[in-house]
């Protein structure tokens, strides 16, 4: 049984966005907070009523999500 959801975070367009890896769960908000709290939220609601055995999941498995810095540039000399 996997112990872990893990997630992805990343600056859409116009609000971060949230997915994750392991459920079919995305979500978004204006800012870090407000995204990580949906995430949970979403996340929560998905697995409201179901037995998390089905989807592999420990009885209080912990979120880990990661988040997409972008594209890194080179320094110029």
């Amino acid at each position: 049984m996997k112990r872990t959801i893990q997630a992805r975070i990343y600056k859409g367009d116009t609000q971060y966005v949230a997915e994750c890896t392991d459920l079919p769960v995305v979500t978004q908000g204006k800012t870090l907070d407000e995204v990580t709290a949906n995430l949970r939220e979403a996340i929560a609601l998905h697995l409201e009523g179901e037995d998390f055995s089905d989807f592999d999941l420990a009885l209080e498995p912990v979120i880990l999500a990661s988040y997409e810095l972008g594209v890194l540039s080179h320094a110029e000399t």
